[in-house]
């Protein structure tokens, strides 16, 4: 934190609209907890290489951590106190030194159908065209209904919302949290039922990084925390972590807190969508690291040692 008349808390941020909707609601949240004033919660925004590259899909300049890397950098200099992040965003293992240390309470993280000329997916003609950036939504879409046609569809969500609007595509796939969050909600033409799309791990969840050991952002941050969501992101990311998985791969994992029962659902999929393997498993909400591993050693028995190799 920053010495001075009023102590500042700088918080990193990406400057998408997204990123800065989600560091605002971070500040509010965290003035309110403490007592600050709006001048005491500073946003310092970071460009990052994952937004810096528009010309080309993001698997081919290394997936994840594009989004996180400079955010990073930042925090380990001392740059700024805290960063915040889609943990969607966060690859599975941390630079050393650092630490998530608190999770918001999880938005909707399904997946929102979106479209001017369509009510729903299966509403959609043979060979009319899907556009996304994601490879797990492609290969849900083409498991789906592999009629379809699918195009690469980078950018922001109004960027992507143009696109629809100028035909490059006919429809597309947001996260329902996103626009939520951005107050676009009247864009989702349907909310995608989780056993056809599921979410990617983390989606919908923001996280709050500190350096590790910096006691006084950890106590800070602390009562933003929300243990049922950090209990399904654990469990979800310790899946993940197993796996290896990458932006290259389509995974998905969701987990669901069930009264006393923590429910992880996994699946791997090819790019193409013909090949899937999906596992649904529980445990006590206190095993939710254990769960993550056991679903993903199942999903990889499954799976077969030759189908995360590179193409």
């Amino acid at each position: 934190m920053q010495a001075g008349e009023a102590a500042k808390v700088r918080i990193g941020t990406r400057g998408s609209p997204l990123a800065l909707a989600q560091a605002h609601l971070v500040a509010a949240r965290l003035a309110s907890a403490h007592g600050l004033g709006a001048e005491q919660c500073k946003l310092v925004i970071i460009k990052t290489t994952g937004d810096r590259i528009t010309d080309r899909p993001l698997i081919e300049a290394g997936g994840k951590g594009l989004f996180t890397k400079e955010l990073e950098e930042a925090l380990l200099a001392g740059a700024v106190d805290l960063a915040v992040h889609s943990m969607k965003d966060v690859p599975a293992v941390l630079p050393p030194g650092l630490a998530i240390s608190a999770i918001l309470e999880r938005e909707d993280p399904r997946d929102a159908f979106v479209s001017l000329k369509y009510g729903s997916l299966a509403e959609m003609p043979a060979g009319a065209i899907v556009g996304t950036s994601s490879p797990r939504r492609q290969a849900q879409v083409l498991r789906a209904r592999p009629d379809l046609q699918v195009v690469g569809f980078r950018g922001n969500v109004e960027t992507r919302l143009r696109k629809l609007e100028e035909g490059v595509a006919e429809a597309t796939f947001l996260a329902c949290a996103g626009l939520n969050r951005l107050g676009l909600s009247q864009h989702i033409t349907a909310v995608m039922d989780t056993a056809v799309m599921l979410p990617a791990v983390a989606q919908g969840a923001i996280g709050i990084e500190i350096r590790a050991g910096d006691a006084v952002a950890a106590g800070l941050i602390a009562p933003l925390n929300h243990p049922p969501t950090a209990l399904c992101v654990a469990a979800e990311r310790a899946y993940l972590a197993q796996l290896e998985g990458s932006c290259r791969t389509p995974i998905a994992g969701f987990a669901e807190l069930q009264e006393d029962t923590l429910r992880l659902r996994g699946e791997v999929l090819s790019t193409d969508g013909q090949r899937a393997h999906a596992v649904d498993a529980a445990g006590a909400p206190d095993t939710a690291t254990d769960l993550g591993k056991r679903v993903a050693a199942a999903v990889l028995e499954r799976a077969g040692p030759d189908f995360f190799a590179p193409a």
